[in-house]
């Protein structure tokens, strides 16, 4: 499964370095306060933290970690002049190591093992590849990878609510999706009286709040489910402001 995952996340990483090259990195993306730089050097950083995780997870953890952290850490990056090549660089030692690596990996939220790792590495890229998208004004084609973004957006749902001050919900929540080439992707029972479904691009934009909430064919039936849709966040840290 790592294997296939990482061929995944490596295909996203390509697909986003296309856009990427040549382009003007002082471009603003939708993101307050970031460009196309703050968003490759926030990549490059976040990956040399995940490998710093995987070798020194002691290391990882004593770093001071500021609320300002995030922004300072890409703010610094966008201006480095190799930071293409730096980004380059530090996604593939990142690959090997995940494909070596065993046991759960300390992370800024929950640990998670390897293959959880590679999935936010590969959610990551494609919601930051969505700001540089705007930026650029390329609308890409969604792909059958939009899968992990969605099912780490199902796994994290209890918490998004404990990150927004609420206790997990206990009841299941169903999800159908249906997946860019019409194939139907679920999670959950399907007797669930909570449920979530509409196109999985949709979705996979919701988790990583990278559209409003009102634009999206995303339907919420059932307490839980229609208290869940507006905080869902597949990421780590506090919740966002969203678009």
């Amino acid at each position: 499964m790592i294997t296939e995952l990482l061929a995944d996340l490596d295909a996203e990483s390509r697909d986003l370095d296309a856009l990427v090259a040549g382009a003007d990195l002082t471009l603003p993306t939708p993101a307050e306060g970031w460009t196309i730089g703050h968003q490759i050097g926030h990549l490059m950083w976040t990956d040399k933290a995940a490998i710093l995780a995987i070798t020194n997870p002691e290391a990882f953890q004593a770093q001071p970690l500021t609320g300002d952290i995030v922004d300072r850490t890409a703010a610094e990056a966008a201006v480095l002049p190799d930071l293409l090549s730096l980004w380059r660089n530090g996604r593939a030692a990142l690959r090997e190591h995940l494909a070596a690596a065993s046991g759960k990996i300390v992370w800024f939220g929950p640990p998670m093992s390897p293959a959880s790792m590679a999935t936010a590495r590969l959610m990551e890229t494609w919601a930051h590849g969505q700001d540089v998208a705007d930026a650029l004004g390329v609308v890409r084609e969604p792909t059958a990878r939009i899968r992990h973004v969605c099912h780490l957006g199902v796994r994290t749902m209890g918490f998004a609510f404990l990150l927004n001050g609420l206790a997990a919900p206990e009841a299941a929540v169903r999800v159908e999706l249906t997946g860019p080439g019409g194939e139907s992707w679920t999670w959950g029972p399907e007797g669930a009286g909570n449920r979530v479904s509409g196109p999985a691009l949709d979705f996979a934009w919701l988790v990583t709040q990278r559209r409003n909430r009102k634009e999206l064919a995303i339907e919420a039936v059932g307490p839980v489910a229609e208290e869940w849709v507006p905080i869902a966040q597949a990421f780590a840290g506090p919740p966002g402001g969203g678009r």
